[in-house]
């Protein structure tokens, strides 16, 4: 089965919207959420350094280029990675 389609889409450093069906990512998932789960605006969530660490692994298995819906810009595996760790409001 191929997850070529799996995605995800950054702003204000952390999930904005995602696609995940590779079942690889189902424990990063489960974790996320037990961390602290998600807020219904992006700009209100306050990830943890755990969570922040969750989405950056996530972005390594989906290993492809990642959407900041901020800017419009694409960045790579490694700049998301960045911009997730660095992100401070």
């Amino acid at each position: 089965m191929s997850y070529d389609n799996d995605y995800i889409t950054l702003k204000w450093g952390t999930l904005k919207s995602w696609r995940l069906t590779n079942p690889a990512l189902d424990p990063l998932i489960e974790e996320y959420n037990q961390e602290g789960g998600t807020n219904m605006s992006a700009m209100a969530q306050r990830d943890t350094l755990r969570q922040k660490e969750i989405i950056c692994e996530m972005i390594d298995i989906i290993g492809k280029p990642v959407p900041n819906n901020w800017t419009g810009e694409e960045m790579s595996v490694e700049e998301a990675k960045q911009y997730v760790m660095e992100y401070h409001l």
